[in-house]
């Protein structure tokens, strides 16, 4: 609800304003109290009471009972929730022991969460905890560096199958992981900005109306590294039908796997540059891409895995074009803002 006050002068320079009644209630502020002024993006004050500032001070263990997690890879995922979602102290407790196979889930975890270590260890209790700066990051640069490495995961699964190399298929896949831990760490990061706007500039999300659009590209992104793993690995199970498949099917595969890849990393680009020309050419693009996949689907010999890696590739084009939708709706909405600022300046130098 829009309430306004009357600035009231005191004294010869000082200006204050009464705060309002059921504001003062709700939060058990009485006189004397602290409360924090921070001034926003526009030249809007936010008014903060103290407590929540001594709430924030003390760091709440996020406690996980691993004797629940009777299912395999349950903790791990847990761990990566309690990450993502800010925690910086995680408890793993066991009423006996912690079992093997749970630690070596911590372990496996921790290698992938940035920040994220072993604090203390007993037989019975693990303490996790994060010591990561924020503000040392920008989404940009996230973002950047984790479409770099799922294009690189997808170039080596496809250089595999051209020149018949088992080891680049292996090395794709592990490149996986390191996708992963960029994906957690800016996710993480959104989150965070969510609850604190101050912090949402420093790692460059000027706009909070975008943050939405944002964590929608890094889940394409980490989709495309979910699909491009899981082709390396089609790949490596190929090479037994090896001597059945032509070389110009291999090839015409390969092409295919190049404009899909194409396709995700000009929609990126475009999320920067804010060229909607391309933009768009990029779902042209894709449109044709997806006739082409029907019809090599049709002609390609009855073996197993083509026909599923050539899904996989279609799905990583499509996957990559949302993110050509999301460049255009941006450029749209940055120039509308553009344009309103210009108005705000007219309206100012103009006389009344």
């Amino acid at each position: 609800m829009l309430e306004s006050r009357k600035l009231q002068k005191v004294g010869r320079s000082t200006i204050t304003v009464s705060l309002p009644n059921k504001w003062i209630r709700e939060n058990s502020i009485k006189p004397g109290d602290l409360v924090f002024i921070m001034q926003e993006k526009g030249g809007a004050l936010r008014i903060v009471p103290s407590k929540f500032f001594r709430q924030e001070e003390i760091e709440e263990e996020y406690v996980v009972n691993a004797d629940l997690c009777d299912e395999p890879g349950m903790l791990e995922r847990i761990i990566v929730g309690g990450y993502i979602l800010g925690c910086n102290l995680i408890r793993i407790i066991s009423r006996n022991r912690i079992e093997k196979t749970h630690i070596d889930e911590v372990r496996r975890i921790t290698r992938k969460l940035i920040g994220l270590g072993i604090l203390e260890e007993t037989s019975n209790n693990i303490l996790l905890h994060c010591s990561l700066d924020p503000t040392k990051f920008k989404i940009d640069m996230l973002i950047r560096r984790l479409s770099l490495i799922v294009s690189t995961i997808l170039s080596e699964a496809m250089q595999s199958l051209i020149e018949n190399n088992e080891s680049l298929a292996k090395e794709a896949i592990e490149r996986e992981n390191e996708a992963d831990t960029v994906y957690y760490l800016a996710t993480r990061l959104i989150i965070h900005a969510q609850r604190k706007h101050e912090l949402a500039e420093q790692i460059g999300l000027t706009d909070v109306l975008l943050i939405p659009a944002v964590r929608l590209i890094l889940q394409s992104l980490e989709l495309i590294g979910d699909y491009s793993e899981d082709i390396a690995k089609k790949v490596i199970s190929l090479n037994i039908y090896r001597d059945r498949i032509q070389a110009d099917i291999i090839k015409r595969i390969y092409e295919f796997s190049e404009a899909a890849r194409t396709i995700f990393q000009k929609a990126i680009d475009c999320i920067f540059t804010g060229d909607i020309k391309i933009a768009n050419s990029v779902l042209e693009m894709k449109n044709v891409l997806e006739a082409q996949a029907e019809r090599l689907m049709s002609e390609l010999p009855e073996i197993p895995y083509l026909r599923a890696i050539i899904s996989g590739l279609n799905n990583i084009a499509s996957i990559g074009a949302i993110n050509a939708n999301i460049a255009i709706n941006k450029a749209l909405h940055e120039r509308s803002k553009h344009i309103e600022n210009i108005i705000k300046v007219v309206r100012h130098v103009l006389p009344h």
